[in-house]
């Protein structure tokens, strides 16, 4: 193995050739404390960064065993030294956040949330860095002096600045981990308070801008209604009250411009932890809450849309629906049907993006328009029994319709960012029209159906028959793009990289595959008998083969990746060190909306 001298005299050697010439630099380079590993070399100064990464073991770095003793704890650090390295080489090396020519390092931004991610990956003996240089050059003509002194000068001092352990803020890390701990411990104590979020008082929800994640200054800080306080004592010895959010039906109603969808937004992302001055570090929800909408022109293949959507003209089947271009309410049914089949119990529904036909249909347009002539179910109808039978609780803001208020367990009014609990107002203007409103009289939600991905819809052919993704909401599959737009719930680029890259390990081992890992032992309830394997998209039992559920499937992808690590998707994707686990939901979703996926519908 070569060293950092040698790297530093080959790369002035170097200086005003062309820039092909950096290609011999593919390799492995021991410093002082660590190795640089050379992954990737872009082929011209104009195309993305190069790939590096630095291993740097554990000894070295002189980190305490007992602050990364669990998962939550590596993830928590993972994300700390991501953003002390980016701080470092910010510091130490010049042109770091320019593009073009002129040099610079870069890794994964983390944003606002703490999630497992690739661009530092600790390991029991060592800690794993990945990142992107924009080696410097003049035209096509290698910069070797300057590439000299980035990679083996500057480097090394922002790896010692920012992972070695005596050179770091140990308290901020340990701050860090407890925060974590603390968000995670709620997170998991809202089940047992039959809770399905909770929001801090004090907390920050607005944000600066409509672009910007970071909280709004000086903004009105957030406050429970004396009928929903809730108390918690942290694992770190803290106790923290706010507003517990009861399972049922949540209606928030109130003006415009009241903070009405900005409660909703925070609670959309209050699925991950958030880093300390966020403002929103203590709005948890339960993790697999799904944000539901209308998105008209989405695809939509072989899904159970009859509970909301029937008896349509020319009598087309429902209970096994697909569309290349749905409407706003067809998409919408889609949607919460799908919400469902991954396993979500919670949904978040702002009346601004939902198809209005969807969502409600009054008196008036009842006695106009007959039952049996309108096909659509709204969600009003629905909605009391998603939860009764199917214990999925609802969020719903409703600034234009009080007949929610026929169905809803409480009312929160959003009154200049402070929530009010009008929850016996409500009911006694429900009361007031109760001859205008509708009976809500239905005794099951509806048939429920299965989906089982084929692998017809994964054989495309051609050297384009990957998952890739495009920018922070497309992934290219062949020469179709699949858009994630609509999915609120994604936290950026780095998400949409690694459902690609989980794509394609579905893809590659759980569908197209041709060894089948999966190994069941055969009895009568299959469902508990299935052991996780790598390779196969089928029970195996005595009689028959079984192709598993799509979300079984993702399932599947998420215990791998949780046994050996997010590093097993290397391999499906090029940028490895932007890798952001993303929500099971999310993945779902993003098989959803490929045209063309191919499943066996099956009812339950």
């Amino acid at each position: 193995m070569k060293n950092s001298t040698w790297l530093h005299e080959a790369l002035k050697s170097m200086d005003r050739q062309s820039y092909a010439a950096y290609k011999s630099l593919k390799g492995e380079y021991l410093f002082n404390n660590f190795k640089l590993v050379i992954d990737h070399i872009q082929p011209d100064p104009y195309a993305p960064p190069s790939r590096m990464h630095i291993i740097i073991s554990r000894k070295s770095a002189g980190f305490p065993d007992e602050i990364l003793d669990n998962k939550l704890k590596l993830i928590s650090a993972s994300d700390f030294l991501t953003r002390i390295f980016k701080s470092a080489v910010s510091r130490f090396v010049p042109h770091t956040d320019s593009t073009g020519a002129g040099g610079g390092i870069y890794i994964s931004d983390c944003g606002q949330e703490i999630i497992e991610r690739s661009s530092v990956i600790i390991y029991p003996e060592y800690i794993d860095v990945r990142f992107e240089v924009q080696l410097p050059a003049a035209g096509r003509r290698i910069m070797g002096h300057a590439a000299a002194k980035i990679l083996a000068e500057l480097l090394p001092k922002a790896v010692n600045a920012s992972l070695i352990y005596k050179n770091i803020d140990s308290a901020a890390l340990k701050k860090q981990a407890e925060l974590t701990a603390d968000q995670e411990f709620i997170r998991t104590e809202l089940k047992k308070k039959k809770l399905i979020a909770f929001v801090a008082d004090s907390a920050i929800l607005p944000r600066e801008s409509g672009i910007s994640r970071k909280p709004m200054k000086e903004a009105t800080a957030f406050k429970s209604p004396p009928e929903f306080i809730t108390s918690f004592k942290l694992p770190s010895g803290k106790n923290i009250t706010g507003m517990g959010i009861p399972e049922g039906i949540t209606l928030i109603v109130g003006g415009g411009y009241h903070g009405k969808s900005t409660l909703l937004k925070a609670l959309e992302k209050g699925v991950y932890n958030h880093r300390a001055g966020d403002g929103r570090e203590f709005v948890i929800t339960v993790p697999d809450c799904s944000k539901i909408r209308a998105e008209d022109g989405r695809s939509i293949r072989n899904v159970n849309i009859s509970p909301f959507i029937n008896n349509l003209p020319g009598k087309n089947n429902t209970s096994n629906f697909s569309t290349e271009n749905a409407s706003g309410s067809t998409s919408q049914a889609a949607n919460v049907m799908e919400a469902i089949e991954s396993g979500a119990t919670l949904l978040l529904i702002d009346e601004d993006t939902s198809a209005t036909n969807f969502m409600i249909r009054d008196k008036r347009m009842q006695q106009l328009v007959a039952d049996n002539k309108e096909p659509i179910t709204p969600f009003i109808d629905k909605a009391r029994v998603l939860y009764d039978e199917l214990n999925i609780s609802s969020v719903i803001i409703a600034g234009g319709s009080g007949d929610y208020f026929d169905i809803a367990d409480r009312v929160i009014m959003m009154d200049e960012y402070i929530p009010f609990d009008v929850t016996d107002k409500a009911r006694e203007i429900a009361d007031m029209y109760k001859d205008l409103t509708k009976k809500f009289d239905h005794k099951s939600f509806g048939r429920l159906s299965k989906r089982l991905p084929l692998k017809a819809g994964f054989s495309k052919s051609g050297r384009m028959d990957t998952f890739k993704a495009k920018g922070a909401y497309t992934i290219l599959y062949g020469d179709e793009a699949i858009d994630l737009s609509y999915l609120e719930q994604l936290t950026g680029s780095g998400q949409t990289d690694c459902i690609a890259a989980i794509l394609g390990y579905i893809k590659d081992k759980l569908i197209a595959g041709e060894n089948r890992e999966v190994k069941v032992i055969a009895g009568e309830n299959m469902e508990n008998k299935l052991i996780a394997g790598k390779n196969s998209d089928t029970y195996k039992s005595k009689e028959k083969s079984i192709k598993l559920p799509l979300p079984d499937l993702v399932d599947m992808a998420y215990k791998t990746i949780d046994r050996e690590g997010i590093a097993i998707l290397f391999p499906y994707t090029n940028r490895t060190g932007n890798l952001v686990l993303p929500r099971k939901q999310e993945v779902c979703a993003a098989l959803n909306r490929y045209r063309g996926l191919s499943v066996e519908c099956v009812e339950v």
